[in-house]
This record gives structure tokens, sequence and C-alpha cells, in this order.
């Protein structure tokens, strides 16, 4: 993988280093985790907005998913975003586990999650791979299969196993079955999702109408709510 600026990357990484170095002066040792934006294996039975539209909302979903977690340190989707338009490393199947491992140093990562699924008219597949940041090297490959409805349910166990794969304890029992007894209905998941990446986009107001969709569907969405009132304040 080329990158169009090594010098820019390296003043970066040397700014993430400080910015570690300061978070575990404060005391924050925990591991860095970071997740990249899932890319679409081949879907079929939804529009290809929806399917781009997850690929962004897979990563947010997960990247909420593991900060409930008191043992990890989660890096803000926002940080990557913008370090991978920086670099032009937006396309699907651009990101390999060297580059992974890259990104992940300039955000002061340990771990970093690539991620993909497979939407096959209602059948879901989602697969990860965690990459040890220092050496590049993929510690494990996993997965979830289920059915589209039960698409929210497919993330928080993946968080799950994203857990186990890096050795870290688990999401304490009582905060993990409040997670898994949210009952997200897809269709609030895909308007999220949407609204996630028309901001992305910069239509602010495209993205605070499906905002506005997704709690209609399901009125107590938090991070529906904290998206409209990032998109207020921004």
């Amino acid at each position: 993988m080329r990158w169009r600026s090594i010098s820019g990357l390296a003043l970066a990484a040397g700014v993430a280093t400080s910015q570690a170095a300061i978070l575990q002066g404060q005391g924050d040792t925990r591991a860095g985790i970071a997740v990249l934006p899932f890319d679409n294996g081949g879907s079929y039975g939804q529009s290809k907005e929806d399917f781009e539209a997850l690929g962004v909302g897979f990563q947010q979903m997960l990247t909420t998913e593991l900060s409930q977690n008191p043992a990890f340190r989660v890096v803000d989707r926002s940080q990557i975003k913008s370090l991978l338009a920086e670099q032009d490393l937006g396309a699907a199947g651009r990101v390999d586990a060297n580059t992974a491992a890259k990104v992940g140093k300039v955000v002061g990562a340990k771990y970093v999650v690539m991620g993909g699924f497979i939407d096959f008219y209602g059948d879901l597949r989602l697969d990860a791979r965690i990459v040890n940041v220092e050496t590049s090297e993929i510690l494990k490959s996993i997965g979830e299969r289920d059915k589209r409805e039960n698409l929210y349910a497919s993330v928080t166990k993946l968080a799950a196993d994203v857990t186990k794969g890096v050795s870290l304890p688990a999401l304490p029992r009582q905060a993990m079955e409040q997670r898994e007894n949210r009952k997200v209905p897809t269709e609030a998941v895909t308007y999220y999702s949407r609204a996630l990446l028309y901001a992305d986009r910069g239509n602010k107001d495209k993205a605070t109408e499906l905002f506005k969709q997704a709690l209609t569907v399901f009125p107590d969405y938090s991070e529906a709510k904290q998206g409209l009132q990032q998109l207020s304040q921004s």
C-alpha cells in the first residue's frame, strides 16, 4: 500500500505517540482499539446507498459497543474518517493488515478491527479481523451470521468476540445483558447508518432528517440522539 505523504504520516504518528504518553501520564493505560469502516463483500436485496451506509453504520455501532467496556480506550470514528480521507484510503479493499497497523499507530491504538459484511437478501454475515498494531499480524478472524432483522444483535455479539479475541475482560454481566436486551429494529439502524453517511458527506439537513426518522422508529435510540446533538453543535 502506497501512502501519499509518508512524512505527514510520520508527523501524525509522532503526535499520536505524544498524546498516548499524555494519557498514560494521566493514568490511562488501557489498550486502545480502532474500528475501520466495514467493506461490502457483495450484498444483494437493498439499495446501493443502504449498503454504502451500513459500511459506516457497522463501524460506528461496533465502536459504540466496544466503548461500553471500560477495558478499552476506543478511538473516535471521526479520527479514523479524517485519516482515511487524508490518505485517500476510503475505497473498499484498499486497506490491508499492514496499512491498518499504520492507521493504528497514528491514532495511538494497540489493536485495529477490519470488518466486512455480506447481506444476501436478508441473510447477513459479519466478519472481522483483529490486527496487532505493533506487529501488523492478524490476531484473530471472527464472524457472525444471522438474519437482517437481528442486525443490531449481531453487532453486540461481534463486540463480545472482539473483546475475547484480544484477551481483555468481558463487559460486566449486567451491562452485557442491558446491551443484549436492547431490541433496536433494523429499520432504525438503517436510518441511523444513512444519517452517518450523509453527515460524513457534509449534508447536515439530510442527516438530521434521517436521525429523526431513526428515533421515530425507535424513540430510545440514544446513539441517534447523540448524532443529532453533534450535528447541532457542528
